[in-house]
């Protein structure tokens, strides 16, 4: 009789811890609101202190050698996925050129890179390849990290250090990133979060290779490429006109900032045109 006892309430405690047990897993997103009972603001899953603090930095050339060593590998990465990417597509323009057939694999690719660059491909021929290959290219090295230096604060913006993004990219979408302090009434773009660096810099380098807004700056490219000559940083930044509403005071200020960091950038401030 005691035994019985003594196994219904072994079995009744397990039914409440595992009543527990699945209410914390239903209501754990639910628990996440500050005290007023608003969501929390969203920040990067990988924490903040993952990033260098730059400001503590107290020499100035210090500072600027870390922040561009610390993205440099990441923007390094990416023109390597791009650059095989745009092989890639020259090797598909060359197998057209002599009458080849593609094979499936080949055809799959290519409009999976269609999507990636946004680029509505219907049929892949010499014309659509032409304009995709115009998405699909690298951007110098020293233009990325001057540009991340100027839009983050040399790594000390909050949404830089909260959020990755040392670009000031937005998103659209509610709770898609970061509320900026300074948003304007109606307005309801937010500031994006990304997961890494990497993200980052692969989400600023498909934006200028395919937003419409950015399509000087694929034209001055393309010249560039079509003369043989290299991708300079110096040319290449006049495409990013309508990156900023500054417009031509922005442009002035990053050849400024490309001119004065010269020393902590890459070996050289253009891309080679090989590929």
């Amino acid at each position: 009789m005691r035994t019985g006892r003594l196994g219904s309430s072994i079995l009744a405690m397990a039914v409440v811890i595992l009543a527990v047990l699945t209410l914390r897993v239903i209501f754990i997103p639910v628990a996440e609101q500050n005290d007023i009972g608003a969501p929390l603001v969203k920040k990067n899953r990988l924490g903040v202190n993952l990033i260098p603090d730059f400001s503590a930095f107290d020499d100035v050339s210090a500072k600027k050698q870390a922040f561009f060593d610390f993205l440099r590998p990441a923007v390094k990465k990416q023109n390597r996925i791009i650059t095989e990417e745009r092989r890639f597509l020259l090797q598909v323009q060359n197998h057209l050129k002599n009458h080849n057939v593609l094979d499936d694999a080949e055809v799959y690719r290519v409009h999976k890179l269609a999507d990636k660059y946004e680029y509505a491909i219907r049929n892949i021929d010499a014309a659509s390849l032409r304009s995709l290959l115009r998405r699909v290219d690298v951007i110098p090295e020293s233009m990325v990290l001057i540009q991340a230096a100027n839009e983050s604060g040399w790594g000390a913006s909050r949404f830089a250090k909260e959020g990755f993004n040392f670009f000031g990219q937005w998103c659209f979408k509610e709770g898609c990133g970061l509320v900026p302090q300074s948003r304007g009434q109606g307005q309801v773009h937010e500031v994006a979060v990304f997961n890494s660096v990497e993200d980052s810099v692969a989400s600023y380098m498909r934006n200028l290779n395919s937003n419409a807004a950015y399509g000087l700056f694929r034209s001055i490219r393309a010249d560039l490429r079509a003369q043989k000559e290299p991708l300079s940083a110096e040319k290449l930044v006049y495409g990013l006109v309508n990156y900023s509403e500054r417009q031509d005071a922005y442009i002035d200020e990053l050849l400024d900032m490309l001119r004065h960091n010269q020393e902590y950038l890459d070996d050289n401030n253009g891309v080679s045109s090989a590929v």
